[in-house]
């Protein structure tokens, strides 16, 4: 299976700058919301799009842009109407795949089995098995950092790694948390929380502390990266769209022999301060043509939750609408 995402160029003419606004959105919120729903990344220049995915996703994407922006000559656009129209469209059936006719991938920890549950999550986990540096691209709850942990301890069960790292960048989520307590662990713990959670499901809180203690597993911010070089380790960078393009390649050159890179973020929640480029969007532009780095794009539709939450989406998707409509009728 082909893991090196397609890439295409779309230029939508004539170049008209208020149209190109109605189509982008505000902060460019409808192209992120085009990107959740099908799992791909899109960067513009002026009337020049680059769309980057699998190569369905990537065909869907480049259709759902042409046909918008035929929209924009007659109407304003709004994340309702974005909404809607990828509902009519019927572009879900372009990025439908079929479940691939390999071998299923289940993992056998002591704690318990885990699978891929759909296609997406079925390549991530053979991805990550087969090649030294993968990425995991999608919307929060589609089994990113989950599987990654889960391919770690299976890894490190089989003692065909030394040592897992885990780590990610300690930015605030939308937040200003202030000055934390406590020492420099205390205060970064919170960042790191969900790796931790991950790992005490799938090992017990006594065997994780124990490992930890003994330096077996290692959990920490991305600027303890620098400087270091990782021989025969499981090493997850998590929500790496919140690195900067500088630190995105100070860890990509910190991989040793015998390692195992995953990289996982989405794209769409970027916390970084305005105007400071992702290093993840760096890295999937500049690496896209590397063939031993694999990349999986989720979508929307793989999102793995209690089923209340796909309800509670839903329901705030309807309020917004409701409010996008009141507004354009004032």
């Amino acid at each position: 299976m082909d893991t090196v995402p397609n890439s295409s160029d779309i230029f939508l003419d004539p170049a008209d700058n208020q149209r190109l606004a109605n189509l982008c959105g505000q902060l460019d919120e409808h192209l992120r919301q085009i990107e959740r729903r099908l799992g791909v990344e899109i960067n513009n220049r002026g009337n020049a799009f680059r769309v980057i995915g699998d190569s369905r996703s990537v065909y869907a994407a480049g259709e759902v842009l042409r046909n918008l922006y035929k929209e924009t000559e007659k109407s304003v656009l709004n994340p309702a109407r974005i909404n809607l129209f990828l509902q009519e469209s019927g572009v879900d059936a372009l990025v439908e795949e079929e479940i691939a006719s390999e071998a299923e991938i289940i993992l056998k920890l002591k704690r318990g089995t885990i699978k891929g549950r759909g296609p997406h999550q079925q390549r991530y986990m053979r991805n990550i098995l087969t090649h030294d540096i993968s990425f995991g691209v999608g919307p929060a709850g589609t089994g990113k950092t989950y599987l990654a942990v889960a391919c770690a301890v299976e890894a490190l069960q089989r003692d065909t790694t030394r040592r897992l790292v885990l780590t990610r960048p300690a930015v605030e989520s939308g937040e200003r948390l202030g000055f934390l307590p406590g020492d420099l662990a205390q205060k970064i713990d919170p960042y790191l929380r969900p790796l931790y959670d991950a790992l005490y499901e799938m090992m017990g809180f006594e065997t994780v502390a124990k490992l930890m203690e003994r330096n077996v597993i290692e959990v920490a911010p991305l600027a303890y990266m620098r400087g270091r070089t990782l021989n025969e380790a499981f090493i997850i960078l998590d929500e790496a769209q919140n690195t900067t393009p500088e630190q995105m390649k100070m860890f990509l050159t910190r991989v040793g022999f015998g390692s195992t890179v995953v990289i996982t973020g989405d794209v769409t929640q970027i916390d970084l301060p305005r105007g400071h480029q992702s290093g993840l969007r760096q890295a999937i532009e500049v690496l896209k043509d590397v063939k031993d780095i694999s990349f999986t794009f989720f979508t929307a539709k793989d999102v793995v939750r209690h089923p209340l939450v796909q309800q509670i989406v839903t329901a705030y998707e309807k309020m917004e609408g409701e409010r996008d409509k009141g507004s354009s009728h004032r």
